[in-house]
């Protein structure tokens, strides 16, 4: 009897769920409501632990899309792990995973959402450490430890929560908003969120992150682990608006959105350019959301999964295919050899840059309009356009360097479109990649917002969209990548293309000075002086002494008894002197 594999199990289950959440968001956005579930798990005497549960239109079809894209990223997980001999193990992981995400989307409570928080950082180690090697551990040490410094911000957000009361924090934060402590709390959820979306200055982790398992990258990037400090927020908009939380966190989200599209045009490795990418639209939904619109910063937070997922799946498809070979300047010429997963892969990669009627056109469009209408200075508006740019210029960038152009691989290659079940998972999000966004705006906006601009404002976005298209083909002409003067400085080039010098700082920055230190303190004391004076020097008298009685009592019996006999005169002559 053949055996049914643990990733049919997940997929038939997870979507089978899925669509049961999403029908029932469906409802509850139809009907306008929301359930507050209370479970009572232990009770002494007057001590009740309880567990709250939030059940809303959003958390339920955050819940249904999240489901859907592990569901599809399982399936694809069946060939692209095929040869891993641990493969039930991998799944078991990933399913931790979602399930952690699970507990902080329907939270309420700051405590729940630390279990799942909390979770997310642990497996996300876990997978990310999952092929095991120097490089990995790296990455994943990174990766925890730069995590390590929300989770805190959240244990003493959870503290100052005591001043209220209890920890569900739904019920007082629109109405103690203007309090210190209230303050206080959306200050530390501010820093947690930012450790977990990865923006400036704790962007080092989230390219570092790509030693996990491709399958895993897709599920990450598109909507669990990054997501889950953006979802938060969401929740806590109402601390950041019109205060100077909302405009700090606008000014370091823009940087991050700016750095990113900076860097990734500079990037050589298919995964990272795909990962700085999720980093620039982290810092887009961050920014909108500092703004004042938690709606919008959720539908793009949706549509950005759709694609996004999809986008890591090709690369999977491609760098399989490619038999392990993520740099793109080996690539080339893939339209010829694999022409359905490049159609996925161009559609995700229009739907980034906000190809008109594509899943990211609604949302981005919708965004970048509502930044025109809005009372901006201009440092941030510039942010905005020019990281927008830049978005399309990486994309374009990636598209001529390998899908397009000369084949740089050697003629005897593996290369074909033969991977059915990994075809087959990515064409369930190709589908959500076109249609999702239209679909989705339909439901989330029952009302049309009348946006009015002058022509020139309303054709910004196409024409920004345009310049950066052509900039992406310059660069991806060789011949003239190399000849441009401005990137003949290398540490302009360096410093551009290593997220600011960001990675180098995260580890040699923090730890190289306390190291140099610790090693002086050794050298100086432990090895030192303190040795010399103290331990070291009783052990030489000690010995030194001990060799010297050693060579009186060793096997010279006159010697011995002589000794003997002059230690009882000595002790004799002291008894009479006292």
């Amino acid at each position: 009897m053949k055996k049914i594999s643990i990733c049919l199990i997940s997929f038939f289950t997870l979507m089978l769920i899925s669509l049961t959440l999403f029908l029932l968001s469906l409802n509850f956005l139809l009907k306008d409501l929301i359930y507050f579930l209370e479970w009572e798990i232990l009770m002494v005497n007057s001590l009740n632990i309880v567990m709250t549960f939030l059940f809303d239109w959003m958390s339920l079809m955050f819940m249904s899309l999240v489901l859907f894209i592990s569901s599809l990223v399982i399936f694809y997980s069946k060939e692209y792990m095929a040869e891993d001999k641990t493969i039930n193990r991998f799944i078991m992981i990933v399913l931790m995973f979602v399930m952690s995400m699970m507990l902080l989307i329907i939270s309420p409570n700051l405590i729940s959402i630390l279990l799942g928080w909390d979770g997310l950082g642990l497996v996300s180690y876990c997978l990310v450490i999952y092929f095991q090697n120097e490089k990995s551990y790296n990455a994943g040490m990174l990766t925890a430890l730069s995590n390590r410094i929300g989770d805190v911000a959240f244990l003493l957000a959870i503290a100052w929560m005591l001043n209220y009361g209890s920890w569900n924090y739904i019920f007082y934060i629109d109405l103690m908003k203007s309090d210190f402590c209230m303050m206080i709390i959306g200050g530390l959820v501010v820093l947690a969120a930012m450790t977990k979306s990865a923006q400036i200055p704790f962007s080092s982790w989230l390219p570092a992150a790509m030693a996990a398992p491709t399958p895993v990258s897709a599920l990450v990037h598109s909507s669990t682990l990054v997501t889950a400090g953006i979802y938060l927020l969401i929740r806590f908009n109402s601390l950041l608006v019109g205060n100077n939380l909302g405009s700090f966190l606008l000014l370091i989200s823009g940087l991050t959105m700016f750095m990113a599209g900076l860097g990734a045009n500079f990037e050589f490795d298919l995964k990272k350019i795909i990962a700085l990418s999720t980093l620039s639209q982290l810092g887009l939904m961050m920014s909108i959301l500092s703004m004042g619109f938690p709606k919008l910063a959720f539908f793009h937070l949706l549509t950005h999964a759709m694609f996004k997922a999809l986008l890591f799946m090709c690369a999977g498809a491609i760098i399989h295919n490619m038999k392990n070979s993520q740099d793109i300047r080996f690539m080339g010429g893939l339209v010829f050899h694999m022409p359905l997963t490049v159609s996925c892969l161009n559609t995700a990669n229009l739907a980034l840059c906000g190809m008109p009627f594509l899943a990211g056109f609604y949302s981005k469009d919708l965004i970048l309009e509502i930044v025109l209408l809005g009372n901006l200075n201009m440092f941030s508006f510039f942010l905005y356009f020019f990281s927008t740019g830049l978005t399309v210029c990486y994309s374009f960038r990636l598209v001529f360097f390998s899908l397009t152009g000369e084949f740089n691989k050697n003629s005897l290659h593996p290369l074909n479109d033969e991977a059915h079940t990994m075809i087959g998972g990515m064409l369930g999000l190709l589908l959500l990649a076109i249609i999702g966004g239209s679909f989705l705006s339909w439901l989330m906006f029952s009302s049309i917002s009348m946006i009015c601009l002058p022509v020139y404002y309303k054709n910004l976005t196409l024409i920004v969209c345009l310049m950066g298209a052509i900039l992406g083909y310059l660069m991806a002409n060789i011949s003239l990548f190399f000849n441009y003067k401005s990137l003949s400085n290398y540490l302009m080039t360096y410093f551009a293309g290593s997220m600011w010098f960001m990675p180098m700082i995260s580890t040699l920055g923090v730890i190289k000075f306390p190291l140099n230190l610790g090693f002086s303190v050794l050298k100086s004391f432990d090895q030192g002086w303190s040795e010399m004076l103290g331990g070291q020097m009783i052990y030489n008298n000690l010995k030194n002494s001990s060799s010297f009685t050693q060579i009186l009592q060793n096997n010279n019996l006159k010697i011995y008894l002589m000794s003997f006999i002059l230690w009882i005169i000595i002790l004799l002559s002291l008894a009479i002197l006292v």
